[in-house]
């Protein structure tokens, strides 16, 4: 108990920071002026992690100093034994493991290596920005160290407006892909774990003083006020900048405070929501004495009512899936629009309304195309399994994750579900660690609604749901496999589903593995027949739990993971997709898509 206090002491003194300005992420970086680092890099494996020790001359934080990965090679000595120019090459963004064999199962050490060249024009900032780099980053401009990150389905940015060069410029990061006891994922996850640079990476451009940040969206409950802010930074805060939204014949003359900010409110009776069906997306403009940033921005509601989800006021059947990050036809990372738009093409033809990002923040890309395609969104951050609830630390990175998947992606009208954890056992310290994350989001985004993927108390006739976190989300998500790891698949049809609280319910995972393609008796493990007699019984319980209001199937698509080793069958994926990882969609597609229909 006294640990418990402790812990929630410590909790109560983090949440005295500033909401707003935590996560100083720059927004809508595609609309800024950047130069692409994407590409081929240098990149050297270090195992045992050489270019850290000192007898290779440690670089300083904002200190140039040699450093034998730093780019120079200097040989003043014939005792060279590192080569940057030497080294191998490596495409970013990419994973290392599914680009160079040999790296296949490595986790570790990588250093990578950019050259590039500029001209950095005067009254002017530059940041280079990573969409993500798995897991701890520590990074380098021209021999001085400029930062450290940890997480690895995150954004994050440095400046480097005093490092940069007029000419050549040479970018060097360690990527460290580890396994901790202490990490947000732990060392046991159920995906694989991709090392290296796998987002694109921009040096951005800004005026001295610059829109940094904003947030619009309709008022929660409001269909017809929109509401959000601005925030500019430099040296300059407090000046003239305009909001519009042309379309509408909306437009705003705003005054920054000198903090930065403004507070953005609109009224229009003539909002087309954004929904499913229609998903209208409305060019904003915000501009400042320097520059004018432009995003697409859909406009709806979400909220619950009793048992009921509300979009748009109106109730709604969340008809979907969840997709894992893994690259369809070639395996690995997804990192590009091709692959967001073939998984989300696959999540259409089911006849999904509604997507669960899995277990972690997506790439920007997949956010906005299902802004576009019309889907809605459940992201969650990868608090999962055996996390150590009760470090402080843990909880730090954990925090520091949420906001900045909600920083990157809290325009996005897609995205309603803010999800904090799954399959988490039950505990005081996990229970306090999560209800500080809900409030946590809740604080910065009240727009949107809060989830966790729980797991039920099972009987053979009653599946009861009493998680105490049930309390603090708005929606709860639920995981059973009823015909694959825990009851047999006819039971399904006749168990009883109850609640302790009057709140809406998504199946956030159900499902079986088959390999695709491999087919015979219905009994018969593995096969095709298998998976889909599964899918027929679960089909028949789903339709009997009234306070049911979406599933997720799991899984789209199968996809890479450590956990499964059985020869043949597995090779080191989970097979639970409905689509296999070639594009084969497996007889559990159809009769999941005749449902949905129904819905």
């Amino acid at each position: 108990m006294k640990k418990a206090c402790l812990f929630l002491v410590i909790l109560f003194l983090l949440s005295k920071k500033e909401i707003i300005g935590q996560v100083n992420l720059i927004q809508n970086v595609s609309a800024r002026k950047t130069l692409s680092l994407d590409g081929v890099w240098d990149s050297q494996v270090d195992v045992i992690g050489v270019g850290s020790l000192a007898r290779f001359g440690l670089i300083q934080d904002r200190k140039p100093t040699k450093f034998v990965y730093n780019g120079d090679n200097p040989r003043n000595t014939e005792l060279v034994e590192q080569d940057m120019d030497m080294a191998d090459k490596i495409n970013v963004p990419g994973d290392w493991n599914t680009q160079k064999e040999k790296l296949f199962l490595y986790e570790g050490n990588l250093w990578y290596r950019k050259k590039f060249s500029v001209v950095p024009q005067a009254n002017k900032r530059y940041f280079i920005y990573f969409g993500a780099v798995n897991y701890e980053a520590t990074v380098y401009l021209n021999g001085i160290k400029i930062g450290q990150h940890k997480g690895g389905f995150t954004p994050f940015q440095f400046e480097v407006t005093k490092e940069l060069k007029n000419g050549e410029n040479k970018l060097l990061l360690n990527a460290n892909n580890t396994r901790g006891e202490d990490n947000i994922p732990t060392k046991i996850a159920d995906w694989w774990n991709y090392g290296g640079v796998t987002r694109s990476v921009y040096l951005i451009e800004e005026p001295e003083t610059y829109i940094s940040d904003y947030f619009i969206q309709l008022e929660k409950g409001k269909l017809s006020e929109i509401k959000g802010w601005v925030k500019m930074s430099g040296s300059q805060k407090a000046q003239a900048i305009t909001v519009e939204i042309p379309e509408l014949g909306l437009k705003q003359n705003l005054q920054t405070d000198t903090a930065g900010y403004a507070t953005i409110n609109f009224s229009s009776k003539k909002i087309q929501h954004w929904t499913p069906q229609s998903p209208k997306l409305y060019d904003v403009l915000l501009s400042s004495v320097d520059e004018t940033i432009k995003d697409k921005i859909g406009f709806r509601t979400i909220e619950t009512r009793g048992t009921e989800i509300l979009l748009n006021g109106k109730p709604i059947f969340l008809k979907g899936a969840a997709i894992h990050e893994e690259a369809p036809f070639r395996t690995g990372r997804c990192y590009s629009e091709g692959d967001a738009r073939t998984l989300l093409t696959w999540a259409k033809e089911l006849g999904s309304n509604y997507i669960r990002l899995a277990h972690y923040p997506h790439n920007e890309i997949m956010t906005r195309v299902a802004d576009e395609m019309g889907l809605l969104v459940w992201s969650e951050i990868p608090i999962y399994w055996n996390v150590k609830f009760e470090k402080p630390e843990v909880y730090a990175n954990a925090e520091n994750q949420l906001l900045e998947n909600i920083s990157r992606d809290k325009n996005r009208a897609s995205i309603i579900l803010w999800s904090v954890a799954n399959e988490t056992n039950e505990s005081e310290p996990r229970l306090m660690f999560l209800k500080k994350l809900l409030e946590k989001t809740k604080a910065v985004d009240p727009t949107r609604l809060t989830t966790a993927a729980l797991l039920p108390k099972e009987s053979k006739s009653e599946f009861s749901l009493d998680d105490p976190l049930g309390e603090f989300v708005d929606v709860m998500g639920c995981n059973e496999y009823i015909g694959w790891y825990t009851l047999p698949a006819e039971l399904a049809p006749n168990i009883k589903w109850t609640s302790k609280y009057n709140k809406p319910l998504i199946i956030s995972e159900f499902g079986a593995e088959a390999v695709a393609g491999l087919h015979g008796k219905s009994d018969e493990i593995w096969t095709e027949e298998y998976q889909n007699r599964i899918f027929e019984n679960q089909v028949k319980m789903l339709n009997n739990i009234d306070f049911l209001r979406g599933t997720s199937v799991w899984v789209l698509m199968d996809f890479r993971s450590p956990l499964r080793l059985l020869p043949i069958k597995q090779d080191f994926f989970n097979r639970k997709g409905i689509v296999s990882n070639t594009g084969i969609k497996k007889m559990a597609f159809n009769t999941l898509k005749t449902w949905y229909e129904t819905k």
